[in-house]
């Protein structure tokens, strides 16, 4: 079994206006404000295409870390045993924390190509399709909103949407193993 991870680029959901009366929004670095800023960490069945998506504050080691030990067991609880990672060159990748947290979880790690999207293209269609459908698909009032509509966008993605590389099927149809379900 082959599980991906990557994170994508900042999403940012619109930006709720601020009364007048208010402090102005913090900035980062370039001076954009970082309200609406969030880090989409995914998982990736490659088998099946189940998806896996935490929204974090950042792109930090430790917290790559917990995201795949928490996907690791998410994925355990649908009777999938993730055997290896592929992840892209990120430095929460190259590090070696995330190294040992591999060595740990008893999975092997391997890296696409540099500059080759496509080695990665099962993760960055889900990339892809998750702004479509989840994060741009319509105006949140707020980013807590938005951040509200991604675990019910994954079970619909997961479970009830149909995947042209599966046959037109939800990618959980493949999933043979499910605890409570016979075959």
């Amino acid at each position: 079994m082959v599980a991906g991870t990557s994170s994508s680029a900042a999403s940012r959901a619109s930006p709720t206006v601020a009364p007048q009366h208010t402090a102005p929004a913090k900035r980062g670095k370039d001076y954009r404000p970082l309200i609406g800023t969030a880090y989409l960490h995914t998982v990736i069945d490659d088998h099946s295409r189940v998806a896996y998506a935490e929204i974090c504050p950042d792109e930090k080691t430790t917290t790559a870390i917990g995201v795949l030990r928490r996907a690791v067991d998410w994925f355990a609880a649908r009777g999938v045993n993730v055997e290896r990672v592929l992840s892209d060159y990120g430095s929460c990748y190259r590090s070696y924390g995330w190294r040992d947290a591999c060595t740990e979880l008893e999975i092997a790690h391997k890296r696409t190509r540099p500059y080759r999207p496509q080695t990665n293209g099962k993760i960055e269609r889900s990339h892809r399709t998750l702004a479509d459908g989840w994060a741009y698909a319509r105006l949140y009032p707020s980013t807590a909103k938005r951040d509200a509509a991604l675990p019910g966008w994954l079970h619909f993605y997961n479970h009830h949407r149909a995947h042209s590389a599966l046959g037109g099927k939800p990618p959980v149809t493949r999933l043979t193993n499910l605890p409570g379900h016979r075959n």
